[in-house]
């Protein structure tokens, strides 16, 4: 049996440790005197003085955004994290990681002023193992467009140039390939789709960065084959991150911990017969589960999703799947896998619990005599189900004000915490992200909560009442920015992928083409009086309060602002289980260049393939058909995928 040391220097129970060190399978050695200590070989078995240690890897934090995932993702795989609070902590790193997300030039900068770059290229040099991870992986190159001023370490040689946004959506968020043309790579596999999210990106040219001793992954967006990993000697970086791509993020993160991947990196991979041989666009759509939480009259956290007046007799089921499922094309022409994310709706009960809750148009509570506050599951619970069904992301939107909470205990936050450590896809978090005064008097801004988020688990954050009034402060001045507005702060600190600005439209219908001066479109579907064309006006507070804004104005100026993604609601479509707003999404898809989620109104997996066909929406999102269990995460990927499109599929076994 494997061995542990260790000392008994009259330390009290010691029989406890004793017992719980040989439950685990290991066998116990005593120190009885100084000279029994160098007979502990730490190498091959532990030595203890009051427990048991873990194999340690050491992270740099410099205010990299969600840094408890990656924490989460380490600790999952075994293996205890150490901080690096000064440049001189580093030379005690044995293995370094560099996490980071945002601003190139901000991350170079911090930790140029913090004195740490000789320290991180002293631990490079010096052979210690080094993983960079999103603006990790940037920082090893000379430099970027983002930042022309700001120099890179210069371990790889080359500058970063930006996407071209002419034909797609920038930034790059999604599921995409990280293909090593049948190397072994860190347990890369060219059957796994990995977590991406940023603007910039090294373009790959054969044989360009393998001169230089490098051995290299690549993703395809668009048109646009980019460096998705690069490795060399003790040096592994990832464009993706990790920490977000569920089993495939922690089993190449498991090789690079483990030293396998640096053993056999740029020997003939065993998947090498299943590499493509040519690069094609790999990023996946997104399907994304919503949970509507809230507390109910019990006082319980819970699941709840409102229904349509017209929807009593509930959705069709699915049934089987179709027989020619496995005829399928594995990829669909363009490549792009198909994005699905959950949702969840999170508000306090009339109890005070946090419950999950959904609503038919934005009205949570049941039709009854009760009028309770619907009630569909536990946060926690719904999002590590979706997790596990496949959805490649969770969005948690709280829909309550918690103004009686102090800030640092906002409930949300601890939701975060027990979600981030086992659901390892992106998380959002949308409700109160805006300047606030504490219950002690303190102001608090923005940015400081979404600290708060990023620190607790979130990746990206969402705002939505508070933007519609930064986006008309926008307009009033003559479409300048302010610089100090919550959109602009937080992706100025994190980047504009950690923003997602949350739209509720609703239509306005008009008679006349100048009947308004507002974006107005022919729909075929015309207003109660025959109208046949309409505009989508912005609300405010929960749909409760419809402003002079329409929804491209919106759009245009939270784009201007820093956002980096829509959530496009629809306050007519919501709960209606009758698909998603088309007309909308087409409208908004054409006004702006950031991604696009297509929410409100899916009832069906049928409908999710409507909306990745018939729109160029970069994710579809789901919440109440989730919830109530009418169907799951995985039927609606199966059924795109039989449809032909490509999904990610989420896997089981680390091995």
């Amino acid at each position: 049996m494997p061995k542990v040391h260790l000392l008994d220097y009259v330390a009290g129970n010691i029989r406890s440790l004793v017992n719980a060190v040989e439950k685990l399978g290991y066998e116990v050695d005593w120190i009885r005197s100084p000279e029994d200590v160098s007979q502990a070989e730490i190498a091959s078995s532990r030595f203890l003085i009051g427990g048991l240690t873990m194999p340690k890897v050491h992270l740099l934090d410099y205010v990299a955004g969600n840094i408890r995932s990656l924490v989460n993702a380490v600790e999952k795989l075994g293996y205890e994290v150490d901080w690096i609070r000064s440049p001189e902590d580093v030379s005690q790193a044995e293995k370094l990681i560099l996490p980071g997300v945002g601003h190139f030039g901000h991350c170079l900068s911090q930790l140029s002023q913090a004195g740490y770059l000789p320290a991180i290229q002293k631990h490079i040099d010096e052979g210690k193992p080094f993983m960079g991870v999103c603006v990790g992986l940037q920082a090893l190159f000379e430099g970027s467009v983002e930042d022309p001023d700001v120099p890179g370490l210069g371990v790889v040689k080359g500058f970063l140039g930006r996407f071209d946004d002419s034909t797609k959506s920038v930034p790059h968020i999604g599921w995409n390939s990280a293909s090593t043309a049948g190397q072994s790579m860190y347990d890369l596999r060219p059957d796994s789709k990995y977590y991406y999210v940023h603007t910039y990106r090294f373009p790959y040219v054969k044989g360009q960065l393998e001169d230089q001793g490098w051995t290299v992954a690549t993703g395809t967006y668009g048109t646009e084959t980019f460096v998705g990993a690069v490795a060399k000697g003790n040096i592994y970086a990832t464009q993706f991150h990790p920490e977000k791509s569920g089993v495939a993020g922690l089993r190449t993160l498991r090789a690079f911990l483990n030293g396998q991947g640096a053993k056999t990196l740029g020997s003939p991979s065993s998947t090498l017969g299943q590499a493509s041989s040519e690069a094609k666009d790999g990023l996946t759509r997104r399907v994304i589960a919503c949970l509507d939480v809230r507390t109910n009259d019990q006082g319980d956290l819970v699941v709840t999703k409102g229904d349509h007046p017209s929807n009593g007799q509930g959705a069709k089921p699915l049934g089987s799947p179709s027989s020619t499922l496995g005829q399928a094309s594995s990829e669909a022409k363009d490549g792009l896998t198909r994005r699905v994310i959950a949702c969840l709706d999170v508000r306090t009960n009339d109890q005070g619990d946090l419950v999950v809750t959904k609503g038919d148009q934005y009205d949570v509570r049941e039709k009854n005599d009760t009028r309770d506050v619907r009630n569909l599951g536990k946060p926690v619970e719904m999002a590590k189900k979706y997790y596990h069904d496949g959805a490649d992301e969770v969005t948690f939107l709280n829909i309550t004000s918690f103004r009686d909470c102090p800030i640092a205990d906002l409930p949300m936050l601890e939701i975060l915490r027990q979600t981030s450590q086992t659901v390892f896809v992106p998380l959002t978090i949308g409700g109160g992200i805006r300047d606030t005064v504490d219950t002690d008097g303190t102001k608090v801004s923005a940015l400081e909560i979404a600290t708060m988020y990023f620190k607790s688990g979130a990746d990206k954050v969402s705002i939505g009442s508070d933007a519609v009034i930064a986006a008309e402060e926008y307009y009033s001045i003559g479409r300048k920015l302010f610089g100090n507005t919550a959109i602009e702060q937080i992706s100025r600190a994190y980047g504009n992928q950690a923003v997602v600005v949350s739209v509720d439209p609703k239509r306005v219908y008009v008679p006349k083409v100048d009947a308004t001066r507002h974006n107005i479109i022919e729909t075929k579907f015309p207003g109660p009086r025959g109208e046949p064309y309409c505009w989508y006006a912005c609300t405010i507070k929960g749909g409760r309060e419809t402003r002079d804004m329409d929804v491209v104005e919106l759009a245009q100026a939270v784009e201007a602002m820093g956002a980096g993604e829509l959530l496009l609601n629809c306050i007519d479509k919501d709960g209606s289980n009758t698909g998603f707003d088309l007309e909308l999404i087409t409208q908004v898809k054409n006004a702006v260049k950031i991604p696009v989620i297509a929410s409100s109104g899916a009832g069906n997996p049928s409908h999710f393939e409507e909306v990745f066909s018939k729109t160029t929406t970069d994710a579809a999102l789901g919440a109440g058909m989730f919830h109530r269990a009418e169907y799951t995460v995985k039927q609606v990927k199966d059924y795109l995928k039989d449809k032909g499109l490509v999904v990610r599929q989420f896997e089981q076994d680390l091995s």
